[in-house]
């Protein structure tokens, strides 16, 4: 669908037409935290308290966001973030954000429980490099399988999230029956009858089900049997030994999703990963955590340059990157931003949350007086404003 994306000129904007657009109870999926949510709007309300200094008679020409991720040249320090069920957000939903971030010049993850399978996703970018999240199963024989695939997909690094051994409990999931498979009451019936531009694409799809999965893992072969696999194969005794046999097995480039404390990003580094990612699942596992950026500077204190560190978790704009790197974040992770985008408008929608996120970056890292993103550093915060490493436990 062509679309004139000039007006939208904010990530708000996104998510607006995104909640017309999308079904609840997958909107709802993607926009929501667990518990009260408090983490969930603080990791978006800790970055408006943090304050930019403005500078003046600055010559700003020549100015660039362009950075390293992972060694990789990236047109910012932006990645987008592994989100499951991305394909129903919008229909072939995985292909079209990496698409979009291949086009744009960022990398682009896929979760282990997208729609799209990591084959999908090769064969549409014609092999392109791109990243793979892996959630830790019982099933090691499947794990084994689904690291193979992500080598022949040509992923160029594994993204092992370490915060889901077991499930937070998100309320407005419950509510909306969002289960495996969708429970069709009703109230979801009604709500798909009001989303026809939705519905055309679903039909226009054979991706319906999460690729990596079904076909793949032992004994599930539709939705129904992947209701009760995924219920058991989440494994509580993850370990950082499991961490190390991955990281062999998988022999490449590996970062580490879910770190919040100083202590666990220590054992990061002893582990050997190429980088960690300061979040909190975007809130949707322990509520009354703190903010991913309020966590930030204590571990960049902990690991100083020994390993990679990124942030994610309520970025919206090309601010809040700026904040993010102020603090010490080589790179940022982008979730929502990104799924708001793709279901408004698919890949246009994607192409321009990056745009927008982009722009803001560049503009407000000019009017602080920096014209490389490697310019950057805490000196281009308002002091008293911005969060400092918690007190040592």
């Amino acid at each position: 669908m062509a679309s004139d994306l000039s007006k939208i000129t904010c990530i708000e904007d996104l998510r607006a037409v995104a909640q017309r657009r999308v079904p609840r109870m997958f909107y709802d999926y993607a926009d929501s935290g667990s518990y009260t949510q408090g983490t969930y709007h603080a990791n978006e309300d800790d970055f408006r308290r943090i304050l930019l200094r403005q500078r003046v008679a600055v010559n700003l020409s020549g100015r660039s966001t362009r950075s390293t991720m992972l060694g990789q040249d990236v047109a910012m320090p932006v990645a987008i973030a592994p989100t499951g069920l991305t394909g129903m957000q919008h229909a072939d939903g995985e292909i079209l954000g990496a698409r979009a971030a291949k086009a744009f010049g960022i990398p682009f993850t896929l979760s282990t429980m997208s729609i799209c399978s990591l084959e999908d996703v090769a064969q549409a970018t014609d092999r392109h490099p791109f990243w793979f999240q892996l959630y830790v199963m019982r099933d090691r024989e499947y794990i084994e399988n689904l690291i193979d695939r992500a080598k022949a997909a040509n992923c160029s690094a594994l993204q092992i999230t370490l915060d889901l051994q077991i499930l937070g409990q998100r309320h407005k999931d419950i509510k909306n029956g969002l289960s495996t498979p969708p429970r069709p009451t009703l109230r979801n019936l009604i709500n798909l009858a009001t989303k026809p531009h939705w519905c055309l694409g679903m039909l226009g799809t054979q991706r319906r089900t999460f690729g990596n999965i079904v076909g793949h893992a032992k004994g599930v072969s539709d939705l129904s049997s992947l209701s009760a696999w995924t219920a058991e194969q989440f494994d509580p005794q993850l370990s950082w030994a499991d961490v190390e046999w991955i990281k062999k097995r998988w022999g490449g480039k590996i970062i580490l999703k879910g770190i919040m404390d100083a202590e666990d990003a220590r054992h990061a580094v002893d582990s050997g990963a190429d980088a960690l990612v300061v979040s909190n699942h975007g809130g949707r596992q322990l509520d009354g955590a703190p903010s991913s950026i309020a966590a930030l500077p204590s571990i960049v204190e902990a690991v100083g340059r020994n390993i990679e560190v990124w942030l994610d978790g309520g970025i919206r704009s090309g601010q809040d990157v700026l904040k993010a790197r102020a603090l010490g974040a080589q790179g940022t992770l982008i979730g929502r931003s990104f799924l708001y985008g793709l279901g408004a408008y698919g890949q246009p929608g994607v192409t321009r949350a990056l745009e927008i996120i982009q722009r803001e970056l560049d503009i407000s890292m000019a009017f602080c007086g920096r014209t490389q993103i490697d310019q950057v550093d805490r000196s281009i915060l308002v002091p008293g404003s911005y969060p400092l490493p918690f007190p040592a436990a």
